[in-house]
């Protein structure tokens, strides 16, 4: 069978039925919910009736039981449900109430099960599935599948339902690709940002404070400063102009945007003191208020494009499970803008903002995909406006030679949109600029731009982000760095290390001034601890970019011995060779091709 992604999750389907059936052989009280393929392997989820949780032993035991079947030749056979009612009423004969409960909602649907049978024909396992499956399990290799996990998972998602036992797992067709895997997985663990985010004092998230709202910690802060400085920067070079708006309004400018009737369950309201005062709700998005600046002047078609940008602070309600780190929180900082121009302006301009994404994401040698999101089946607007938009998207990409790819009806309810998925070093992809049309706002608010046949006509809005969210992208950063900042955005760029506290101060002093006159973010690490320990634990533990030691012949020369974090020594410098090094390296935000442009 041909192994590709296709087929591997056909492969990971069948896996979880195997997982399944060795679950409900150990565990009889065991009941079934759901069990799909994933991207990355597979998982089911698995209501144990009497309290028992699973525990990492358990996992051993499910996997030496699914070799134990393995061992057999079994067959996946496709079965048509005739008599839903009365597989219902099996089902619940079964105490099988999630699968019962599946099959009422599908009843019209054609549903299928798909037995698991051995080679005399006898149905060693059943499962309500649309499959596809493996036509048999000698496909399956008992040394390529991995249990990895047991979380908890409501069932349906819903926190007001049973909370389940979810084991999570992977399967390759050989033991080679499930090795690398795995080794993959001990990577992103070493990278994860919740993790560094402790080592590196990054960030916290307190429960005195609430779920999924971030304290920035002086070191990540410095990383966003100055990242939040090349975006002003970038945006005043391209055309913008930035603004602030206020974190709430009362609810009549969400009553006009809609968002009161598409979006109320994601949004906080402040408590109203008695039923006269009026009800303000806390700014779950950015634009209404650039819609507002937009019409505080009168506009005609030589005063457009207007590109409006704001790292604008909102608020969305998450369920508490959701929350993860910096990469699921409730209260973060867009790097927004919105675009109002004419349709003739349209191309033009979703390519400059292309640029500007390609641009940016060079400088932390990320690559990224496009897909391209169309007209979902509930939309507001007009059709033609829908097919000028989605071509104009397709036109912008098409000209450059982008490759993308369409995900049919996944658009947004207001206009169909561009998303970047940035990669990572280790090859994931993260969902963060995006570019949208809007036919929804612009109407709601009856904006209007003159155009040149003195007509009053509407103009083509434009919502876009570079980074995303702020703090989702700072997560993404810390794990593709492994917390290893480069020298641009290091909240420590060198740290200064004397031989002898005692001898060598005085000079390591001067050095720390100088460079900390300049701009430099340095340190001086004045402790009685060993040079050598100093150096280990500010270049490996701390993921300072460079260490500066200095003793009798530095003093001398004028000069500092230079070590390079992941190089190591690179030699004897006089300080102001070295001050020139990392300015350049810190102008050019270490990018090679940047620095060759400013040579």
């Amino acid at each position: 069978m041909e192994k590709n992604q296709e087929n591997l999750r056909v492969l990971r389907h069948s896996a979880s039925h195997i997982m399944a059936q060795a679950v409900q052989s150990l565990f009889p009280q065991a009941k079934l919910a759901i069990g799909p393929a994933t991207d990355t392997g597979f998982y089911y989820d698995f209501d144990l009736t009497d309290g028992y949780a699973f525990t990492q032993d358990d996992l051993v035991k499910i996997e030496d039981k699914i070799k134990e079947i393995l061992k057999q030749t079994l067959t996946f056979e496709k079965y048509e449900v005739k008599d839903v009612d009365a597989k219902i009423a099996e089902f619940k004969s079964q105490g099988e109430i999630y699968k019962a409960e599946l099959l009422e909602e599908h009843r019209n649907d054609n549903p299928t099960l798909y037995l698991t049978k051995d080679k005399d024909g006898n149905v060693l396992f059943n499962d309500l599935c649309a499959g596809p499956h493996l036509p048999s399990t000698s496909y399956m290799k008992a040394n390529a599948i991995k249990l990895l996990k047991v979380a908890g998972a409501y069932w349906r998602g819903n926190e007001k339902n049973k909370m389940l036992q979810r084991i999570y797992a992977t399967a390759f067709w050989n033991k080679e690709d499930l090795a690398d895997y795995l080794n993959f997985l001990e990577e992103a663990e070493k990278r994860d940002h919740r993790k560094l985010g402790t080592q590196l004092d990054l960030f916290s998230v307190r429960e005195e404070i609430g779920g999924g709202l971030v304290l920035w910690h002086p070191n990540l802060y410095t990383v966003r400063e100055e990242i939040e400085n090349y975006w002003r920067s970038e945006h005043r070079k391209r055309g913008y102009v930035i603004v602030q708006t206020p974190q709430l309004a009362k609810s009549k400018l969400w009553e006009i945007s809609g968002h009161i009737d598409h979006y109320k369950e994601n949004m906080f309201f402040i408590q109203k003191d008695n039923e006269d005062d009026e009800q303000y709700i806390v700014k779950p998005m950015n634009c209404p208020f650039h819609i507002l600046i937009y019409q505080s002047q009168r506009h005609s078609y030589r005063s457009l494009p207007l590109r409006m940008a704001e790292l604008g602070t909102v608020y969305r309600r998450e369920k508490s499970g959701a929350l993860s780190g910096l990469t699921r929180v409730q209260g973060f900082t867009q790097d927004d803008a919105h675009i109002f121009c004419t349709p003739e302006q349209l191309v033009d301009e979703i390519n400059a903002i292309i640029d500007f994404v390609a641009d940016t994401m060079k400088i932390f040698k990320m690559d990224f995909e496009v897909e391209l999101s169309t007209r979902p089946e509930s939309y507001v607007g007009d059709l033609k406006n829908w097919e000028l938009a989605e071509a104009g998207l397709k036109e912008a990409m098409d000209k450059r030679g982008m490759q993308y790819e369409i995900n049919e009806g996944d658009g947004a309810f207001y206009g169909p949109k561009i998303d970047f998925k940035v990669k990572d070093a280790l090859g994931r992809t993260w969902q963060c600029a995006t570019i949208q049309l809007d036919f929804n706002l612009p109407e709601r608010f009856n904006i209007k731009y003159q155009d040149k046949d003195g007509q009053m006509k509407t103009p083509v809005m434009l919502h876009r982000v570079i980074f995303g969210s702020m703090e989702r992208f700072h997560g993404i950063l810390i794990e593709h760095y492994a917390g290893a900042f480069p020298a641009w955005i290091a909240p420590t760029q060198v740290a200064i290390v004397p031989i002898s506290t005692d001898k060598h101060m005085d000079y390591a002093e001067e050095l720390y001034k100088k460079m900390r006159n300049l701009g430099i973010r340095v340190l001086l690490d004045d402790r009685s601890e060993s040079m050598n320990y100093k150096i280990r634990e500010n270049l490996q533990d701390k993921k300072v970019p460079y260490v500066c030691v200095v003793g009798d012949k530095e003093i001398e020369a004028n000069s500092v011995a230079v070590r390079k974090r992941g190089v190591g020594q690179i030699g004897v410098l006089t300080v102001d060779e070295f001050i020139e090094k990392l300015q350049k390296e810190i102008e050019t935000k270490g990018n090679e091709e940047i620095q060759k442009e400013n040579q």
